[in-house]
């Protein structure tokens, strides 16, 4: 259960941060921005597990969760264009 708590904190932390560093407009709100900062949290660990970065148990840390986040972002917000 740790490990879900620490993971939504560090993805809070990601999602503002990628959300200053993803270039072009930000269509979402600030708790939208978090919501897909969590989920590129996990996305991050996820990702950083099949690559080898991380082993099983363990979570992505900043710089990983950042990158998980600004790939969510990065999809969201181009859905969100699509849409339009």
């Amino acid at each position: 259960m740790g490990g879900i708590i620490g993971t939504i904190i560090a993805g809070f932390i990601t999602g503002i941060l990628a959300k200053a560093v993803t270039p072009g407009p930000n269509p979402q709100g600030c708790l939208v921005t978090v919501a897909l900062g969590i989920l590129g949290a996990f996305v991050g660990t996820w990702l950083g597990q099949q690559l080898g970065i991380y082993s099983a148990g363990e979570r992505a840390g900043i710089i990983g969760g950042v990158i998980g986040a600004v790939i969510v972002l990065s999809v969201y917000a181009a859905v969100i264009r699509a849409r339009r």
